[in-house]
């Protein structure tokens, strides 16, 4: 069935993967009404109203071109590598390898197989995290059938240099229609990752060991005598008070580590500048003064490094990531109005961001 017979004006813009129509609907329409209902039900394609001072708009997209072709034997690999470093860190963080023995390939027999398997308490956590933050831009961004490719994990150095793996990230090969597009994409990860963390991180604490001790917080020890101290967000506060009461200082087990570090993961992404997830929330909500905020975000971001150090290495990498533009590119129709609801979650997000973010993540 046709649906032009319900539009006043429409305009097409084909793009290399997808058409996008931008129509007008006639009044009697919009509820919709039925017959329009019905046209929209057999519409090859994805759409969402438009409420816009000259009325109501559809915004309907059909793919029209094959997707990029995906390199499984790719992603497949770098997924296998990151799981063998993260559980390897893992091990390490469980006691159950030391240091040493992580670092010397030679060490590396059957026996330390069995050991190195223990730290699957913090990388099956972990990796379900980073993988649900992904999946939540993945398949937002499929269901406005734009094309984008499947995550893609980063192995690391493990424990205590590192956690086992530098994250994960897709890569959107096509420009975004509008700020709501630009939205919901950016927002889904935070927040689906966010949900598989907090459930991930009581578990954890709540097989994590409370210590008397003078230091206070969460502490990882390490067999050959290092440890760190994770700093709190208000976030982890709470879920630690309400698994352990008052118990001033405890042993994380590497459960809570992982469930720790998608919190400090969450944070990091929702921070508001440049093209981090938060600065795509940010644009997508005020695109005038993006460039600013981010600009005076970066720059309270360098008071704090004179607080807690790692602050540094994260704004210059992400200056250096953005080749020293803390802007963000344009979408397709930047005029297209934000629709109210996406106003409120982008107050959630902020209120996330400031639940998760710990001013002293690190510490030895």
């Amino acid at each position: 069935m046709s649906l032009t017979r319900f539009l006043l004006a429409w305009r097409t813009i084909p793009l290399r993967d997808r058409e996008v129509v931008d129509a007008l609907v006639d009044p009697r329409h919009a509820g919709p009404s039925p017959d329009l209902a019905q046209a929209l039900a057999s519409w090859r394609g994805s759409y969402y109203w438009s409420d816009e001072p000259d009325g109501r708009h559809l915004v309907l997209t059909h793919p029209t071109a094959p997707r990029s072709g995906e390199r499984w034997v790719v992603h497949a690999l770098l997924f296998a590598l990151t799981l063998f470093t993260t559980t390897l860190g893992g091990a390490v963080l469980s006691g159950a390898v030391s240091v040493d023995a992580a670092m010397t390939l030679g060490a590396w027999n059957a026996a330390f197989v069995g050991h190195w398997s223990s730290g699957l308490t913090f990388s099956l956590p972990l990796l379900g995290i980073l993988l649900c933050h992904e999946l939540g831009h993945y398949l937002t961004a499929r269901r406005y059938h734009l094309d984008v490719s499947p995550p893609y994990f980063l192995p690391g150095p493990p424990a205590p240099i590192g956690i086992g793996t530098l994250g994960a990230f897709i890569r959107l090969r096509t420009i975004l229609t509008d700020r709501r597009q630009l939205f919901d994409v950016g927002a889904a990860g935070p927040f689906a990752g966010f949900v598989v963390a907090l459930p991930v991180l009581w578990i954890g604490l709540m097989l994590s060991r409370p210590i008397d001790s003078a230091a206070y917080g969460m502490q990882v020890w390490f067999r050959d005598g290092q440890y760190w101290h994770l700093g709190d967000s208000i976030v982890t506060r709470l879920v630690r008070y309400l698994a352990l009461g008052h118990s001033p200082s405890v042993i994380l087990h590497p459960t809570a580590v992982a469930g720790w570090f998608g919190m400090f993961v969450t944070a990091l992404n929702l921070m508001p500048m440049a093209q981090l997830d938060g600065g795509h929330i940010l644009y997508a909500a005020a695109p005038r003064r993006h460039e600013w905020i981010g600009r005076g975000f970066w720059a309270a971001l360098m008071v704090l490094g004179l607080y807690s150090n790692q602050w540094f290495v994260w704004g210059f990498l992400v200056l250096a990531l953005s080749r020293g533009r803390l802007g963000h590119p344009p979408v397709l129709d930047a005029y297209r109005p934000l629709p109210s609801s996406r106003q409120w979650l982008a107050w959630a997000s902020l209120a996330l961001f400031l639940a998760t973010f710990a001013p002293a993540p690190f510490g030895t």
